[in-house]
């Protein structure tokens, strides 16, 4: 059993409410086709479910085969340090929408359009601002044993059943809401 390391916390980027039954994080990469797929996905579970689940989102740039990834994560996270979380879920959305236009001309418009100071983003990535941030997530999902995207954990435990339909990732996540040892789903 893979275990979730570090747990959540003040730092991480989340929605939903603190006290939800289920936390749900996942590891993502902007330009994973898996990942836009599980980013639909997890819109509807969101919907479904509502506040019985809160939910992470943590970097985990793929390189390979996705080179400007890191730099768009980076991206998010300078939004975040500028302008907010709201930010960061708008430039979220942005990015999932766009992983094929991710260079930075596309993320300081983004920047922009979801109310961040684009020369302050500029700077942030020209400086390599962000990077230890999204390098922190890197080693978290090392940690927890993610070897690709997207990876979730349901509170605090790697889930290994299908993500990838709706229904069955609603009726799991449920399921974590009810069936919980602990702080601990046990699946």
């Amino acid at each position: 059993m893979r275990i979730l390391n570090p747990d959540v916390g003040p730092s991480d980027h989340i929605r939903g409410p603190a006290d939800a039954p289920v936390t749900l994080v996942e590891y993502g990469d902007y330009q994973c086709a898996h990942c836009l797929r599980a980013h639909y996905v997890v819109d509807v579970v969101l919907g479904e479910l509502g506040d019985d689940v809160r939910y992470v989102f943590r970097n985990f740039p793929m390189i390979d085969g996705h080179p400007d990834v890191t730099l768009a994560a980076e991206a998010a996270e300078s939004v975040a340090a500028r302008a907010g979380e709201d930010a960061f879920w708008a430039m979220h959305e942005i990015l999932f929408e766009n992983p094929d236009a991710l260079t930075i001309d596309d993320l300081l418009g983004y920047a922009e359009a979801v109310g961040a100071n684009p020369r302050a983003v500029a700077d942030d990535l020209a400086q390599g601002r962000m990077r230890a941030r999204v390098n922190e997530h890197v080693r978290s999902g090392t940690r927890s044993g993610v070897t690709r995207t997207p990876s979730f954990f349901v509170n605090g435990v790697r889930f290994d059943g299908d993500w990838n339909d709706p229904d069955a990732f609603t009726l799991a996540l449920d399921h974590a809401a009810r069936a919980t040892d602990g702080d601990r789903y046990v699946h």
